[in-house]
């Protein structure tokens, strides 16, 4: 096993970790649409843990119709192998680490993502408005929603602050910062965010390496047929 694919498989175990052990305290520790603030020597408006589930993507977004669930679930589960193995494919390529570890990052991340869907509603109660209690676990099969149906659980809220905006870009007022997110959605945007920075010049390295491996197979099957006939 090579080193980089060592250092990738780290990484994705060391955020399923974080990413489900937060997500599962959040579940059954917090009422839905429950908020806690950072709470130091001052209250951190701005930083918050606020309990919400979303049916759908990253930020909150959905399929708007009635499959649209088990067909984001299905996506995610064919772009995520595609990815795993583009990892595995490349990572005894002479690439630097840093390319590997921040596909890995998209990896790890979109993985975390599809675990709550495939599996959270086989194996928590709901966790409905108006709850006194948090959802609990129960017994596989008898949760809220069936395979590939679960919610994914957000908790991280950052509304930083509120402008008014002008009449030429709508009017009313905006929040930055507003939707609600989680471990995984993180590890997602921070490792597309690297890949528009450096993923032309890591992807160009790939193509060279890939072009040379190619000639090198040629030039042997060349000699190998050149020894063949002497």
């Amino acid at each position: 096993m090579s080193k980089n694919l060592k250092w990738s498989i780290v990484l994705v175990f060391l955020v399923l970790f974080i990413d489900q052990l937060l997500k599962i305290w959040v579940k059954t520790h917090m009422l839905i649409g429950e908020s806690s603030y950072v709470d130091w020597d001052w209250k951190i408006r701005w930083a918050q843990l606020l309990f919400v589930e979303n049916r759908g993507m990253a930020f909150g977004m959905e399929l708007p119709f009635n499959s649209g669930k088990f067909i984001l679930t299905t996506l995610r589960l064919v772009v995520i192998s595609f990815i795993g193995y583009y990892i595995y494919k490349n990572s005894k390529k002479a690439l630097p680490l840093g390319f590997i570890l921040t596909l890995s990052m998209i990896f790890s991340g979109a993985l975390g993502n599809l675990i709550d869907s495939m599996f959270y509603g086989m194996i928590f109660e709901p966790s409905n408005y108006g709850d006194i209690n948090p959802a609990s676990f129960v017994g596989i099969g008898h949760g809220y929603a069936s395979f590939m149906h679960g919610k994914v659980v957000d908790m991280f809220y950052f509304p930083m602050f509120t402008v008014n905006l002008p009449q030429f870009l709508g009017g009313g007022s905006f929040l930055f910062f507003e939707p609600v997110f989680n471990v995984a959605d993180s590890m997602i945007t921070v490792g597309v965010s690297i890949l528009l920075i450096f993923g032309n010049k890591w992807f160009k390295l790939l193509q060279a390496i890939d072009e040379q491996k190619k000639v090198e197979k040629e030039t042997s099957e060349i000699n190998i047929q050149v020894d063949n006939k002497e």
